[in-house]
Order: structure tokens, then sequence, then C-alpha cells
């Protein structure tokens, strides 16, 4: 697990919410805090689109939504001249995506040992912390995985060109 804080709010949230950067990502849970709070529910409800429905095949393949389509809503939530008071929001690679990755850093786990691998948004206090998380069914006290994954959202961020400061 890594810890880190955003420099550049302001260049984070345009990435963040009006670019497709984050889109790949799973929204598993999120809150934004502005004159009440509204509270994110990741699990998708197919049901609610056609099959024909574009938002259809995403929602219905995956545990959770895929942050493309909250996206919109989470910007019209916290758009306006005032910034939130406060947000969270627990993203989760998709299942191939998951595989891949596992994949990419050759690693000694099985894709059915991991059952996620997060990047985590805290904005509270004028301060945007991120930080990153494998969660397992097995022990291991091998954390390849974990260093990998960290490895990977830092390169992520690099490539997005997003300041970061690594905290202690």
């Amino acid at each position: 697990m890594v810890a880190f804080s955003i420099l550049n709010i302001k260049e984070f949230m345009h990435l963040l919410l009006r670019t497709d950067a984050f889109d790949s990502f799973l929204l598993t849970e999120g809150s934004i805090t502005t004159y009440m709070t509204w509270l994110l529910d990741g699990h998708p409800h197919a049901d609610f689109f056609s099959p024909e429905d574009a938002g259809y095949a995403l929602a219905s393949q995956e545990a959770y939504v895929p942050f493309a389509l909250a996206r919109p809503a989470c910007f019209d939530l916290i758009k306006g001249k005032r910034a939130p008071s406060s947000f969270k929001f627990v993203f989760m690679l998709s299942s191939e995506n998951q595989r891949r990755t596992i994949a990419s850093l050759k690693s000694s786990f099985a894709p059915e040992d991991v059952t996620g691998m997060y990047l985590n948004l805290k904005y509270h206090g004028q301060q945007l912390l991120c930080t990153t998380g494998v969660s397992c069914r097995i022990f291991s006290m091998d954390k390849s995985l974990e260093q990998g994954w960290d490895n990977m959202v830092l390169r992520f961020f690099k490539k997005h060109q997003i300041a970061y400061e690594l905290l202690a």
C-alpha cells in the first residue's frame, strides 16, 4: 500500500470528472458531501437498462458499475462555485484488467486468489489523499503483488501528469 497527496487538486478533478482517464475503473462505493451527503453504492442494477442500451453491457458484466457510467452524475453533484466539503471514491480494477495486471506483474498469485485491486480517493479539508490496496482470499507473506500494483498506480499518475507527493 502506498499513500500520496495530490498537489494540484483542480487539475486532478478535471481529469477525474471531465475526461475518460478513470473510466476503466469500477466504482465500488463513494460519497460526496455538499449541502448534504450523497452516498454512492456501486452495485449495478442491470435491469434498469434495456439490452440495447450502451450501459447494459457495462452494468451486467461486473459486480460494480464502471466509473464511466457514474462520472456524469458525480460531475453534476460536484460542479459549482463551491468545492464539495468532502468526497470519497473507492475504485477497483475490472475482472479483465485485474487478470491482465496480475499476468503482467508475473505474480505468483492466481487471479482467483485476488478479490480486488483498489485505488481510494479521499478529499477533505482541501487535501486530496490517495491510497492503493490489494485484497486477497489467501494469506501470504509475499508482498510483490501489492508492490507491483502500487508501482502501476504511480505510473498511471505519471502518464496522466498528475502531480503527487508520497506520504511516509
